[in-house]
């Protein structure tokens, strides 16, 4: 076992503290969960990685011709593509508009 000295913000702190206390654990036993549910999280990623990288097209292939060419069972469909992007999805121009602000006053001072 080793020792880690962590520094939050004290938001972030205050948030650990009511949620390890609302599931009865200690904010170490907390923090150490989460560390290992994110380290397992990307170790599997990279497990997936690894084993598509050793995959064989052809047998994928060769597999995937066994399937039956019938309609999807009720409630198993994909769901209707939308010609609209979501813009909840799409990234934000804030940044942008800012920049473009701050060129402005700039010229202005020159």
């Amino acid at each position: 076992m080793s020792n880690l000295s962590l520094r939050l913000p004290n938001s972030l702190h205050r948030k650990i503290r009511q949620i390890a206390e609302q599931d009865d654990i200690s904010i170490n036993q907390f923090i150490a969960t989460a560390v290992a549910e994110k380290t397992a999280a990307l170790l599997t990623v990279e497990y997936l990685q690894e084993r598509g990288r050793r995959s064989d097209p052809k047998l994928v292939d060769r597999i995937l011709s066994r399937v039956p060419d019938v309609p999807p069972d009720p409630g198993d469909e994909l769901p209707a593509r939308s010609t609209q992007p979501n813009r909840r999805l799409q990234p934000s121009t804030a940044h942008k508009r800012r920049g473009k602000k701050q060129r402005l006053r700039t010229r202005r001072r020159g």
